[in-house]
């Protein structure tokens, strides 16, 4: 049997997964996101007993996707201290598979819902996860979006609301998007998780109008289909509706985006999305992507 495999390597947890041929799931598991020591050695174990085609990975960042770099595959300079300059691509193809395709794990889950779920029937479509991290990825017409790098959506400057004193939690800029409404900076405001605090708090309109932000700059920078999100953040249902109020605020009928409930969306694929963009990346020399 053909096998394939699958990893997304998220700042909490790395979720992997086989595949046969027709794209049906063998085995998955989930694994806490530690030291690399630990970690990759578990993940491993797990795929030790298959003979692996392909593997398809989406990992936390930032990374170098750049193949003329002599750090081509590495996390470069990510919050995660004990991460920080791995070479990860290097380190997979020597003890699980010569064939990887590596991406962010945002560029994953986009890539997910591009091929199978809330954008399956867009040329070009944006996802935003908002969890340990805050991170977005592309897609138009069957190619990530990206230059040099890829995008680092998480890390954009918002403007900060009146009232809102929280001086943020990102190590390198302090206030940017992540910084402010990321999983650990809820826990950091108020002193709870996230699903334990309140929909009436007044910390959901500063998150809801930061996103907001965020999401319509990259909507006219971009110009995509369909904004999508997904991540530990938005198990909380009352928040995309905040953000779709704080995004017509913004927009002041400027852009037209037609149905916004249609325009902006939760991903569809019940935290599986990455874990299929994934294991769409491990088949990419047998078919690469193209357009809807």
């Amino acid at each position: 049997m053909t096998y394939y495999g699958a990893i997304e390597a998220g700042g909490t947890k790395f979720v992997l997964a086989v595949a046969d041929q027709e794209n049906q799931i063998i085995e998955q598991v989930s694994l806490p996101t530690e030291i690399p020591e630990k970690t990759l050695s578990a993940v491993q174990t797990f795929f030790k007993q298959y003979s692996l085609k392909g593997l398809g990975v989406g990992s936390f960042g930032p990374l170098d996707l750049d193949p003329k770099s002599s750090t081509y595959g590495w996390i470069t300079n990510t919050p995660k201290v004990d991460w920080q300059f791995f070479d990860l691509l290097s380190y997979l193809k020597q003890h699980i598979c010569n064939q990887v395709t590596l991406t962010t794990d945002v560029n994953a889950s986009c890539l997910g819902e591009y091929l199978y779920g809330a954008a399956k029937h867009v040329r070009s479509c944006l996802y935003y996860t908002v969890g340990t991290g805050v991170g977005a990825g592309a897609i138009n017409q069957g190619t990530f979006v990206q230059g040099a790098a890829h995008p680092e959506m998480g890390h954009v400057i918002i403007r900060r609301m009146d009232g809102d004193d929280f001086e943020g939690i990102c190590p390198f800029h302090g206030d940017c998007l992540e910084g402010m409404v990321s999983g650990p900076a809820l826990e950091k405001r108020t002193g709870k998780l996230g699903k334990l605090i309140s929909k009436e708090d007044e910390h959901w309109t500063y998150v809801a109008n930061y996103l907001a932000q965020s999401v319509y700059n990259a909507s006219l920078t971009l110009d995509p289909e369909v904004i999508l999100f997904g991540g530990g953040v938005f198990k909380q249902t009352h928040l995309l509706p905040r953000i779709k109020s704080a995004f017509d605020e913004l927009n002041h009928a400027y852009k037209k985006i037609g149905d916004q409930d249609s325009y902006l969306r939760l991903a569809a694929l019940n935290d599986q999305q990455g874990v299929l963009g994934c294991l769409a990346l491990a088949k990419q020399t047998e078919r690469p992507l193209i357009p809807h």
